[in-house]
């Protein structure tokens, strides 16, 4: 393969050399990963479970269960999903957010959810709530008064 890249590389000019050999190396590098490949949002998550979470005092094992099984990349816009796990909300657009981790944690851990309970959430937002609650009980009914919100939300928590 080398021998045929050196022989096109002759044929054209300096820029299209450069080119050529960037495609070519890039196409030989099955080890490159997209920045957040989801190997990191699992340590990304571990670590917000382990410092968000556990160090200011949420300690039931089934809600650090749910927040560790749950990857928030994807309930929040594309745009943030590198700062998916950081300690704050971040924007959904039209004036809404997604709670910060540990403000899903300690609303969850004070709910003291039972496997046979059953929640009705007012403001699926991004859907995140959610699923985490979905983790913990028998059944999750939410509502949105943002049509564009809850179609978001939903085609997320079918995903």
């Amino acid at each position: 393969m080398t021998s045929r890249v050196d022989e096109r590389m002759c044929r054209v000019g300096k820029l299209s050399q450069w080119l050529i050999a960037a495609a070519v190396f890039l196409a030989g590098c099955d080890q490159i990963r997209a920045p957040h490949a989801r190997s990191d949002f699992a340590v990304e998550r571990e670590r917000m479970v382990n410092e968000q979470l556990v160090r200011r005092g949420i300690h039931d094992p089934r809600v650090l269960a749910a927040m560790r099984k749950i990857p928030r990349e994807e309930f929040v816009p594309a745009e943030f999903r590198d700062q998916a796990y950081a300690d704050g909300p971040l924007p959904l657009g039209e004036e809404e957010t997604i709670s910060q981790p540990y403000i899903v944690g300690l609303m969850t851990e004070l709910l003291r959810p039972q496997p046979g309970d059953r929640v009705f959430e007012v403001g699926t937002g991004s859907g995140y709530q959610a699923a985490i609650l979905a983790e913990l009980v028998a059944g999750v009914y939410t509502i949105e008064i943002d049509p564009r919100l809850a179609r978001q939300a939903e085609a997320t928590l079918q995903r």
